[in-house]
Order: structure tokens, then sequence, then C-alpha cells
């Protein structure tokens, strides 16, 4: 694939709209909000999701045919601004990844990432990734999926909110080849504790380690995301959890 590089717009281009509201389930893991959108994550978003996005369908993807090559695939859950992403993709160049993520700002961003470094094995949904794990990827498939700090809904009424539910982990999980991986990282105590749980409690997953995951884990070298960082300034610890599909 040729390297893309960012033209300057003649005009001022629209701002695209969010995913449709009316697809999602009544109850969700995120809130849409309009955050800061920059001039160049716009002009990423409109001229390099033809070409990296993958358009939302309810229907199983062809990841040979997505990325012209056949590679173990990683789903990329709430990619954010796309740091983490990037840089694994970087130093993993023979994994592909596809990146979920509902916020235009972080699509952009992403986007605009993969145009400066030239980066041929990352894709992005822009959609919520319940749907996308339900019926875009196909049972078996995946050779792992990353959940990087997810909205940790601190209110107790919130929590029902949380994405790492019974249910989504359970066809999260089915979408897992035999042996594949989920990595999730949180720097919440309380949803640490929610998400070991929840993980142990599926039949379908076995925690690699007892508790949480050691940093020694090649799995938890990750790059230190803004959510991270705000975490660490803070004073909250980081949990990683690490389990595999049986």
């Amino acid at each position: 694939m040729k390297p893309h590089t960012l033209a300057k717009p003649a005009g001022e281009p629209a701002l695209q709209a969010e995913p449709d509201k009316e697809a999602h389930p009544p109850i969700r893991s995120f809130t849409l909000r309009r955050g800061r959108f920059t001039q160049a994550q716009r002009r990423a978003f409109d001229q390099l999701l033809p070409t990296f996005g993958i358009p939302y369908a309810a229907a199983p993807l062809d990841f040979a045919r997505v990325f012209d090559r056949v590679a173990p695939t990683v789903l990329e859950i709430g990619c954010g601004m796309g740091e983490t992403t990037t840089a694994i993709a970087q130093s993993r160049p023979d994994v592909d990844f596809i990146g979920v993520e509902v916020f235009t700002a972080g699509v952009g961003a992403l986007l605009k990432s993969i145009a400066e470094h030239q980066l041929t094995n990352v894709r992005i949904v822009h959609h919520d990734a319940v749907d996308v794990v339900r019926e875009l990827i196909a049972p078996e498939s995946l050779a792992g999926a990353h959940v990087y700090f997810p909205d940790p809904w601190p209110k107790k009424r919130h929590h029902k909110r949380r994405l790492l539910q019974p249910a989504f982990v359970s066809v999260l999980a089915s979408r897992l080849a035999p042996h594949g991986y989920l990595h999730c990282a949180t720097d919440w105590e309380d949803y640490a504790a929610q998400m070991l749980d929840v993980l142990g409690a599926e039949p379908q997953l076995a925690n690699l380690h007892t508790g949480y995951a050691p940093s020694s884990n090649p799995l938890c070298e990750r790059s230190i995301t803004k959510f991270h960082a705000r975490g660490e300034k803070l004073g909250h610890g980081v949990w990683d959890l690490v389990f595999c599909r049986r």
C-alpha cells in the first residue's frame, strides 16, 4: 500500500456525524460528546477513512481481504487517540490490528498517525465495539483482543455501563481463536476487581496468571496513553489482566 499524505482542503470540510445512536443497545458503555477536533484530525478523517476505515455492516469480515494478506489479527477496542495502537503496530509488523473507536477526534488522530508512520497493518472501525464484536468479527478468528483503560464509570449507579460485563465478555471470548489472548488494563482498582471476577467466571477463558498479570509479561508492555498518565498523576495504580481462550 502506498504511503499517504494529507492534502490541505480547499475549503472547510463538514464535520462528520458520530455513529448512529439508534444502532446501539439501550445501555451503552460510552456517552457521545463533542470534543476538540483539530484541523489535522479533520483532514485525516475526511481523506483517509475511505482507505483505512472499515464500514460497519452486519456481516463478518474477511481479514485476508481487508489487509490483502494472511496474518494474525488483533482487535483494539477503544483505541482512543491511537498512541498505543500506533506503537504496537510499529513493533509488530507481522500482526494486523483493527481499532474500534466511537469518537471522531480519536479516529482522526489514529488515521493521521497511520499516514505519518506509513502503517499498512492498521484499520479502524468508527462504531460501537459491542456491535462490531457481535457482527463484524467471526467466531474463533482473532489472535488477540486489547481493552485498554475503558471508561471506568466510577459512580456505583453507572457500573452497569461498564463495557466488560458477562454477556459482552462471553461474545468477545467466542471471537478468539483457541489460545488467542485477551489483555485488559485499567487504572481503577474496583473496575480491575470487577474485570477479574467477570473474566474469571467466563468458561471460555483461562487466566494466564494468579490474579493480575505482572508487568514482566511481554503483553503488558504498552505505551503510556493520556488516560494512563492521568491515572498515575492522580495516584492510581495500573492493573493488567491477561486471559487466553481455552
